[in-house]
């Protein structure tokens, strides 16, 4: 049996999949924790505290509880670092509908950046965001980008504030690509009103709307409502999302899309629905096939 020392990217992943556990579940018994992930007691709670530390969960006397949502949203490192393999499968979906030469709307949700990078590669492409990360990585790879600013938050790297909401009121965009905080019954949350009413405004800047969200954002709520499922066309998410949040969201007259995390590759494709909308859009910007 190697006695060998994990590595620190080692230690880091399983930190990061103890604080999914936590956060799917709301809280655990460190003891559980212990023999879920195969370590020792004295591992784990060196774990627990190195994620204590950075405030990623709070710990207590044998037990460990997750933040509630808004603490969890203002750490976009670590949420980015989140459902890696069900966010690239949801981008995946996603990126399948759009065509070269149309104007993207993406909000500055973490799981929009592996969508930012799939969508890199298509050509002639706008982007319209509010992400510095976002437009970062689009504008890397040589992407036209309209960044809306106004009142810059360091902790989510993005803008929000009037200035934004007028700015999104000005464009047009063929498609918009959204996620949430959270979604409980097709009612969508967000812990801070700002971005909120930034949610609420941009499904109105865009053709056809889509919400990309994994598993972990379903039958939790927080302080402010801005809209159900039903104001957009489609909803992308993985097989994990309770059966009962999906049929919460298709009785409101939304499509929903299940795609899986262990076939990615699979989900970049053209869908019949998304070959006739990304035509009728080429063909009303004056492109050929």
């Amino acid at each position: 049996m190697s006695n060998a020392r994990p590595t620190e990217a080692v230690v880091e992943q399983r930190r990061q999949d103890v604080l999914n556990y936590v956060i799917d579940r709301g809280e655990a018994r460190i003891g559980d924790l212990a023999s879920v992930f195969g370590v020792s007691l004295m591992t784990m709670h060196r774990d627990l505290d190195d994620l204590a530390g950075r405030r990623m969960l709070r710990k207590k006397r044998g037990l460990v509880e997750a933040f509630p949502p808004q603490t969890m949203e203002t750490a976009t490192r670590f949420r980015a670092g989140l459902h890696t393999a069900e966010k690239e499968a949801i981008s995946a979906a996603a990126a399948a509908r759009v065509r070269p030469g149309a104007s993207v709307l993406l909000d500055d949700s973490s799981t929009l950046f592996p969508l930012a990078r799939m969508l890199g590669e298509v050509e002639e492409l706008t982007a319209v965001t509010n992400s510095v990360t976002i437009a970062r990585i689009l504008s890397l790879a040589g992407r036209e980008v309209v960044l809306a600013g106004g009142r810059y938050r360091a902790e989510f790297d993005s803008c929000t504030g009037p200035d934004v909401l007028r700015s999104l009121s000005r464009l047009r965009t063929d498609i918009a690509f959204m996620s949430v905080t959270t979604i409980a019954r097709g009612r969508m949350y967000h812990p801070i009103q700002d971005y909120a009413e930034i949610k609420h405004v941009m499904h109105e800047s865009a053709e056809r709307t889509f919400l990309l969200a994994d598993h972990s954002k379903f039958g939790k709520t927080a302080t402010y409502a801005h809209g159900d499922a039903a104001i957009f066309d489609v909803v992308i998410t993985d097989d994990a999302t309770p059966q009962h949040e999906l049929d919460a969201i298709r009785d409101l007259g939304t499509d929903v899309e299940v795609v899986s995390p262990n076939d990615p590759v699979g989900h970049m494709r053209i869908t019949p629905e998304s070959e006739e909308w990304a035509t009728a859009v080429y063909a009303r910007r004056g492109g050929a096939e």
